[in-house]
């Protein structure tokens, strides 16, 4: 061979030997590179191919009514979700899935072609849908287990309840109120997928440590219902725009029943309009018309000005104060406080309120609660509104005095009422009286909660002696009376105000405040009807569905009836003249009310 051929073989191994060698060197660099800089990074979008991970949300705790019936629970259920980059033929997957699961399958299509990882497909979705899908055996599809809140009573306690949204999270009324007890911890968990993006070895364990506490309500869901009952036929019987109630335990403050109508079911609560939502009870504030006279009274009679007996001339029906004049609805003349209060004068209460002056009236109604929140366990609550007296007119004090110019909720006007039925004490409502672990073990607990004496005992006994005569025959609230039991309360009535600030023609809220039975209180009652058409007087309207709570509530918690004043003649005795003085006379000459207030 020859030397150049030899050489030029030489160079030919060097070179090729040279280019290998760089190949090496730059493989090498790069696998130093990927392994060492880059490492974390592969193993990441490595793991993006067979790992999916979720974060679930612990079972929400129970909600149980006082006799520890479920009323709020959660349901094991699953969702639908797809990986889109698993699903080979979009279009028919997308129709598929649309049929079963009734959804526009375009949008879906669109949705299957999207270069997102996962998707989900339907939350929440019904058993027969996920089997239906099950048995089809999509690729790319998978179910993925979660958990949905159901009310198995539909509507019962719906506005007090509330409701959770699809990710767990309370959104309205107890279930927004006690989330952070309610609602699980967060667990995160991992979804194996093979190359068909099927699911293998998952961490799917949803039960566990994590799920939320259990409430005890003070509700009692027969009563509940029993309110909810009376309530209803009595709104759809007078026309009315609504209506609420509120049964309560004068002793403790525990909230018994709190109802609404309409009502709405939380189970679908998006198919309803948002104003069914809130708890009006709480939330809402009102003029409360006569009920107001009862505190004008114990004002009187717990400053010593007045005793039941003391007389004030009613000025035949027509008072004029300045530019104003009031009416009584039939006109009176001498009439004795306990008297004023049966009859239910504007003319007479004012009279009162002049006698004992309005700091004593403000301080009173301020001790009762009114102007201020209760403290109630529920979102939203109002505080009412009643103005300094250092601001009020004469004709603004009077017309205080019989209910017009304060703002009240019915939970505020409940809760005073119930402070005369307990002799005197002011005690804090509450709805939840227990808090328990998934084991019922007790955590927390709330009990009655005395938070003033705002009358004497003694006051106290007088004012109940004049609200049972409310009830007797002649009274404005007979048609509350009931046969076996002794019924204290009062009437009311209270024009609307509208957006403007000036009282609308022809719209009133009708109203019965009471408890039963006198000697020994064992619940208060409370039924406001809003806007009743043909009747607007509470002593019609609202205290014939006094009558059949009270009636129904007493036989449920088997109330041993005691030796009632009335007789049957007496009780069937349903007349309307003395009703009438519920209401203030023509709304044209309550200018000074159109100026000064307005309900929000």
């Amino acid at each position: 061979m020859k030397p150049t051929t030899v050489k030029y073989i030489r160079l030919r191994i060097i070179l090729i030997g040279f280019i290998f060698s760089l190949f090496l060197i730059i493989i090498g660099a790069k696998t130093v590179y990927l392994q060492v800089y880059c490492g974390s990074w592969l193993s990441q979008k490595a793991a993006e191919q067979y790992e999916k991970s979720f974060v679930s949300h612990g079972k929400r705790g129970t909600i149980f009514d006082a006799k520890h019936r479920e009323m709020a629970v959660s349901i094991d259920i699953s969702s639908i979700a797809a990986y889109p980059q698993n699903i080979k033929n979009a279009a028919a997957t997308a129709n598929t899935l649309g049929k079963i699961l009734n959804i526009n399958s375009k949008d879906l299509n669109r949705k299957l072609k999207s270069n997102k990882s996962f998707i989900w497909i339907k939350r929440h979705a019904a058993p027969g849908e996920t089997i239906a899908i099950k048995t089809i055996g999509l690729n790319g599809i998978d179910f993925i287990p979660e958990h949905k809140r159901f009310y198995p009573n539909s509507n019962l306690a719906a506005q007090l309840l509330g409701f959770s949204g699809i990710d767990g999270h309370g959104l309205e009324g107890i279930e927004f109120y006690y989330n952070s007890y309610l609602e699980g911890a967060d667990k995160q968990f991992t979804i194996l997928k093979d190359a068909f993006g099927r699911g293998f070895n998952a961490d799917k364990k949803i039960a566990g440590n994590y799920r939320g506490k259990n409430l005890i309500l003070t509700i009692d869901g027969t009563i509940q219902h029993i309110t909810e009952q009376a309530l209803e036929k009595a709104v759809i019987k007078h026309l009315a725009k609504s209506g609420l109630a509120i049964v309560m335990e004068p002793k403790t403050g525990a909230v018994l029943a709190l109802a609404h109508y309409p009502h709405f079911n939380p189970n679908s609560f998006g198919s309803f309009n948002r104003k069914l939502w809130r708890n009006r009870c709480i939330t809402d504030q009102f003029e409360p018309g006569s009920t107001m006279k009862i505190f004008t009274a114990s004002a009187a009679i717990e400053s010593g000005v007045c005793a039941p007996t003391t007389t004030f001339y009613c000025e035949n029906g027509e008072y004029k104060i300045g530019n104003n004049i009031v009416h009584d609805s039939k006109p009176r003349g001498q009439l004795s406080l306990q008297q004023i209060i049966k009859y239910s004068s504007n003319i007479g209460t004012i009279k009162i309120s002049e006698a004992i002056g309005p700091e004593t009236l403000y301080k009173t109604l301020s001790s009762f609660g009114f102007g201020e929140k209760t403290g109630i366990d529920c979102p939203g609550e109002t505080p009412g509104s009643l103005a300094p007296y250092n601001r009020w007119s004469k004709i603004d004090a009077g017309a205080i005095s019989f209910g017009q110019g304060i703002s009240v909720s019915a939970l505020q006007l409940i809760t005073a009422t119930s402070a005369i039925a307990n002799y005197g004490i002011l005690m804090k409502p509450y709805v939840v009286q227990a808090i328990t672990d998934k084991n019922g073990r007790l955590i927390e607990s709330s009990g009655p909660h005395e938070v003033r004496r705002v009358i004497s005992t003694k006051t106290a006994e007088t004012m109940k002696k004049i609200l049972l005569t409310v009830t007797e025959a002649g009274g404005t609230g007979i048609n509350a009376a009931l046969e076996s039991y002794t019924v204290c309360g009062k009437t009311g009535t209270a024009q609307k105000i509208d957006e403007k600030g000036t009282y609308a023609k022809g719209k009133y809220v009708a109203s019965f405040v009471g408890f039963v039975p006198a000697e020994n209180p064992a619940v208060a009652i409370l039924v406001v009807i809003d806007e009743p058409q043909n009747q607007h007087y509470g002593g019609i309207v609202a205290a014939p569905a006094f009558r059949k709570i009270a009636y129904e509530t007493l036989n449920y918690i088997n109330l041993p009836s005691g030796q009632n004043k009335l007789t049957a003649k007496q009780i069937n005795q349903r007349t309307g003249p003395d009703i009438m003085n519920d209401l203030t006379g023509s709304g044209k000459k309550l200018t000074y009310l159109q100026k000064h207030r307005t309900i929000g």
